[in-house]
């Protein structure tokens, strides 16, 4: 597979990339709304579905080995999704390892000399000096020792970043990489599309935000199914904008308008990110 604008560095976790379409959608579908058009009382507003995604990163840049996963498959946490080239890594945790025990053996050494030095000074034969001397290798074998674990536990911690898993349960969405190929470091390997109950974006009309709440009970409905699933209102934007300016007409291009969430509640189905979506919002009494 060739490399394309799915590599290369990026954010570890983001959303779907639906927020444009999401806006067309209220351009065209809602515009019209009124107070009342779900029922007295009630407001319709369109948007997307989106889910939470996961970009899985190359810690270092290496050799793909192997892809043990496919796009589609869905995923626990934990599993493995991409295995990296680990020979050079595991060469350099051998060379610590070895290092380790060179050092460990100067530790027992210098340890048996200090020791030795400790006793003829209690007798009072040895010089200050010489005790001296033998407690500064020994501290000094002590360190290089305890350097050595460092090196190693960074190596063992490096080896076991080039198996990458997936951070949470999901769906593969992407796989840019083939096996054979070498990722440069950072390079996102896979995407996974979380487990997490999917929102909808929508914008909340200025002239309505007031009267939705944060927790506030909501229905959505996605295109191709009539069921109108539970959700709730989980984020209003403290900010406003203007409705885009591909807006039907110059009126309603000056409205301002609120980024909302509605997170479904339990869409029990597997229901993929961008399809367009129908939120209902009984508005509080004013």
């Amino acid at each position: 597979m060739s490399e394309n604008n799915n590599r290369g560095n990026s954010k570890q976790e983001k959303v779907s990339p639906f927020e444009m379409s999401g806006k067309i959608l209220l351009i065209l579908a809602i515009i019209s709304v009124t107070l009342g058009c779900g029922g007295p009382g009630v407001l319709e507003l369109a948007g997307t579905l989106e889910r939470r995604t996961l970009e899985v990163s190359a810690p270092i840049s290496e050799i793909i080995v192997d892809i043990p996963v496919k796009v589609g498959d869905h995923v626990d946490k934990g599993t493995v999704i991409v295995q990296l080239d680990s020979e050079v890594v595991a060469a350099e945790l051998r060379a610590h390892q070895a290092a380790r025990s060179a050092a460990n053996a100067l530790l027992k050494e210098a340890t048996g000399e200090f020791n030795r030095q400790e006793k003829l000074r209690k007798a009072r034969i040895a010089t200050t000096q010489a005790y001296d001397a033998a407690k500064r290798k020994k501290d000094e074998a002590f360190s290089l020792v305890a350097e050595r674990e460092a090196r190693i536990a960074q190596a063992k911690k490096r080896l076991e970043d080039l198996t990458i898993r997936s951070r949470a349960p999901g769906v593969v969405d992407q796989l840019p990489y083939e096996s054979g190929e070498r990722v440069p470091a950072g390079g996102v390997v896979a995407v996974v599309i979380a487990d997490d109950n999917p929102w909808v974006r929508v914008w909340l009309p200025a002239r309505a935000v007031a009267r939705v709440s944060i927790g506030q009970e909501a229905k959505v409905k996605v295109e191709g199914l009539n069921t109108w699933f539970k959700g709730k209102v989980e984020h209003v934007s403290r900010e406003a904008e203007f409705t885009p300016h591909y807006a039907l007409t110059e009126r309603e291009s000056a409205h301002l308008v609120y980024e909302t969430r509605v997170r479904l509640s339990n869409p029990k189905r597997d229901l993929p990110p961008g399809i367009p979506a129908r939120v209902r919002i009984s508005l509080k009494k004013k």
